[in-house]
């Protein structure tokens, strides 16, 4: 047994408004310059819905991700290595600018310069690729709440699958019954398949926490990991020639900060932890015939931080103290493993994703409400989800692989936390058997509504501090994006693509963004670095600043 850490994380679907803060956060921090205009590491989808980039579920197409040979062995499903070898100089399988969308600003300069006229003057929107007059026609969240569905909907692969296997009784009757949004980042694979695609070696898994980089001195801009990535988190920089994807935001996540796009998170629906799994089995899991059980698999992967043994195998193998006691506090295990209410997105790819989801069960109990039901009554409610199951076969697509049972024994399990929890809320006497009917005591339903409703920041986010000997060498690492255009690398004024003078990312930036959050006081100007405006990492004390010259 060989023990290692993986930190991941679980996002709440019940909680996600769909606002964005998110994707607009990531954007400032990672992509907000030159040759990443259409690139968004964390993007929010609409579903039913295409995705972004278009329909990239359809691995017919993409060929992305694992699956099993005639021997039953683990090849990528875009061809073993004699296959790739061929085709290394082609143009790989991958998505074109049309499925994402071509970026575009608008000519806000015409507003200015044209001449006094009867005619109102108009900001054309122009392409930022071609610097010519465009017509916008799609964007990374153009069916954002339903907006596109009458177009688009039935392009949906997850839909196009389910009327296969059902015929037409679908017909978007489930667009009445329930609609939710979907965060996605970069899933941080424990068989990650774009690593495995890269023919030059760039990508990698760091062995201290299971974050995927890409190493930008060894990337040639093949683009096999583009074609690789089922869910297609890997985006080419067309200025750069390199390939970029999420980073987990790990030089926050090296001091004990949660990434930004959680840090921002409007309806405080992620939670991030450490797993320990067993390095040795992660072949096998994914290589189980059956895609009905790689996730059972996946959670036989996952060890139980209290177990004595795993603890004294995992110290003999020099996994520091402080991760141990955070893997035993980790929410993310919590979720995925002991109450097992997190499931993984499209386990069918067989990449082991670790970042995992709870599915929503705010539709069902939305329809009950309005047609007059009690809501929280737990007849009631777990017979409308058994009688629902157009949206529990949809979520089965995304996340069992079509298996509706866990599905529908996820959703018990927070039906029967609703119910029981008004029972406590209201001082009645607790019905113990709202808890048995699901597998639970009341201990533990209380417990997860806890972490569920009502966590606070250090609960849902338990990430210890990266353990070097050598930590002035890792305060001085650069981020995998740390090349001319990447964050931070532009020399241009205050508000540009990337203020001020590249700084080494762990020190300057989020160890004075914990800093300053945890100060009894606020920020003083010294603290803050000369001709430097950033937002993201005020804490809303004083000037963003520094000196008096930024003091109203």
């Amino acid at each position: 047994m060989r023990i290692m850490c993986q930190v991941g994380m679980v996002m709440n679907l019940d909680k996600c408004i769909g606002c964005h803060t998110c994707s607009v956060t990531c954007k400032q921090a990672w992509t907000n310059r030159a040759g990443t205009e259409y690139v968004w590491f964390n993007n929010v989808e609409t579903r039913p819905g295409q995705g972004y980039p278009r329909r990239y579920e359809d691995q017919e197409k993409w060929q992305g991700g694992w699956k099993l040979n005639r021997r039953g062995r683990l090849q990528l499903k875009s061809g073993n290595r004699l296959q790739k070898l061929f085709g290394i100089f082609a143009s790989p399988v991958q998505p074109e600018l049309d499925d994402y969308y071509e970026p575009w600003t608008y000519d806000y300069q015409n507003l200015i310069d044209a001449p006094l006229g009867d005619d109102f003057p108009v900001a054309r929107p122009k392409s930022l690729i071609t610097g010519d007059d465009m017509k916008i026609e799609w964007s990374s969240n153009w069916d954002d709440d339903l907006g596109g569905l009458t177009e688009h909907g039935q392009q949906d692969p997850v839909v196009q699958k389910l009327r296969e296997e059902n015929g037409m009784k679908l017909k978007f009757t489930y667009e009445k019954t329930f609609m939710f949004h979907l965060p996605r980042i970069c899933e941080h694979c424990l068989n990650p398949s774009c690593m495995a695609s890269c023919p030059s070696g760039a990508i990698y898994k760091r062995s201290e926490d299971g974050i995927v980089l890409v190493d930008q001195d060894k990337c040639r801009g093949w683009r096999q990991c583009i074609t690789g990535c089922p869910y297609k988190k890997i985006y080419f920089n067309h200025r750069t020639g390199k390939a970029e994807k999420c980073t987990f935001c790990y030089p926050r996540i090296e001091v004990g900060l949660p990434t930004v796009c959680a840090e921002t998170c409007v309806g405080r629906l992620r939670y991030i932890g450490v797993f320990l799994y067993d390095a040795d089995k992660v072949t096998e899991a994914a290589s189980v015939p059956d895609e009905k059980d790689l996730h059972q698999a996946q959670l036989d992967l996952m060890l139980d931080p209290d177990d004595p043994e795993i603890q004294r195998l995992a110290r003999e193998q020099g996994i520091p103290e402080d991760w141990l006691e955070a893997a035993k506090r980790s929410p993310v295990y919590k979720l995925a493993k002991k109450f097992r209410v997190a499931l993984p997105l499209h386990p069918e790819y067989r990449t082991m994703p670790m970042v995992w989801y709870i599915p929503p069960l705010s539709p069902v109990v939305d329809l009950l409400a309005e047609e007059g039901h009690d809501a929280e009554d737990p007849g009631v409610l777990f017979g409308a989800i058994d009688a629902l199951r157009i949206p529990v076969e949809y979520l089965a697509e995304l996340f069992t692989a079509g298996d509706t049972d866990e599905v529908d024994r996820v959703l018990f399990r927070l039906a029967a936390m609703r119910s029981y929890m008004r029972n406590v809320t209201l001082g009645q006497e607790r019905d113990e058997s709202i808890a048995q009917q699901v597998g639970m005591t009341g201990a533990e339903v209380q417990e997860m509504y806890r972490l569920l409703a009502i966590a606070k920041y250090n609960e849902r986010y338990v990430i210890p501090k990266a353990h070097t000997e050598q930590a002035h060498d890792l305060e001085e690492m650069g981020c995998s994006l740390d090349f001319d255009g990447g964050p931070g690398m532009y020399e241009n004024e205050v508000f540009g693509e990337g203020s001020g003078r590249p700084m080494p990312v762990a020190m300057e930036t989020y160890q004075a963004l914990k800093n300053r959050q945890t100060a009894e006081t606020g920020a003083s100007g010294d603290s803050l670095r000369d001709g430097r405006v950033n937002l993201l990492n005020w804490d809303g004390n004083e000037s963003p600043v520094r000196g008096t010259e930024g003091r109203s």
